[in-house]
């Protein structure tokens, strides 16, 4: 089955939304206690929640869609999914650092990809922003109302979250800019593109597909373009999963900050 066919099902994006809010619960009552947490890799933190989340979204989300793959921070990756049609990708905790400080800019990040783009996908960030859902060519929603980017082409108070030299590079074209304090879930700061609450987020360049892929399912669905600075979109399930530096905004706005991006030098 096509995932267009799979996501076309009446009770399709109502049992994904159940499934990641119940995720977050799992999350949420575990932040809300004292959890064990280690590194791993470069010293990337993990948690118990990231490991149980991760379980229980593979175990839900295989029945939701049964011939789809599997790509998650937290599931050792293998070359199978490079075949696979279509493949769930996921980060369970996506900011996990501000999770184990006690911070609530942590989310669920789900997103169901065919043909290398998300065709379905969800945020969950239950204390801050609530749900974020999204389904190619329905829109995107944030608890179940319509959101939308901003249609603005200018700067002058544009709201800009990200790394500080990407900030700083933007500011030297657009001295009116106001910088956001950092969002550290990088999916929460992108689907926050899509409801408006930013104008420009920015990702330096070692994100991952399940850092973006849900994220930008919400912010094409909500009138905006997440690219890289060379304006090309991300194509997600490639044997890299790495991305470099990019950009995401209202479609009004980002041909203009692609110009700048390109035109500006580094620090």
């Amino acid at each position: 089955m096509r995932a267009i066919e799979t996501i076309a099902r009446p009770s399709f994006k109502e049992e994904l939304a159940a499934i990641v809010r119940e995720a977050g619960a799992i999350a949420e009552t575990t932040f809300r206690g004292t959890f064990k947490h280690w590194t791993k890799g470069a010293g990337s933190p993990v948690t118990e929640a990231d490991i149980a989340i991760d379980r229980f979204l593979r175990e839900r989300l295989t029945r939701l869609a049964p011939d789809a793959g599997w790509l998650s921070e937290e599931t050792e990756d293998g070359s199978a999914r490079l075949s696979a049609p279509r493949l769930w990708i996921v980060d369970p905790i996506d900011g996990t650092r501000a999770f184990v400080a006690g911070r609530t800019d942590w989310c669920v990040s789900v997103a169901l990809v065919e043909n290398g783009r998300p065709v379905a996908a969800a945020v969950f960030a239950p204390i801050e922003d609530g749900l974020y859902l999204a389904i190619a060519g329905e829109g995107a929603t944030r608890d179940g109302t319509p959101i939308a980017a901003s249609r603005d082409k200018g700067f002058e108070r544009a709201r800009v979250a990200g790394p500080k030299p990407l900030i700083e590079r933007l500011a030297r074209s657009a001295p009116k800019i106001v910088a956001e304090p950092k969002v550290h879930s990088l999916a929460l700061r992108i689907a926050r593109i899509a409801s408006g609450q930013l104008d420009v987020a920015f990702a330096s360049g070692n994100s991952h597909d399940w850092d973006l892929a849900a994220a930008d399912l919400m912010v094409q669905e909500a009138g905006g373009t997440l690219t890289s600075f060379e304006g090309r979109p991300i194509v997600y399930n490639r044997v890299e999963i790495n991305h470099g530096a990019l950009v995401a905004a209202g479609r009004a706005r980002h041909d203009r900050l692609i110009e700048i991006m390109r035109g500006s030098s580094q620090p």
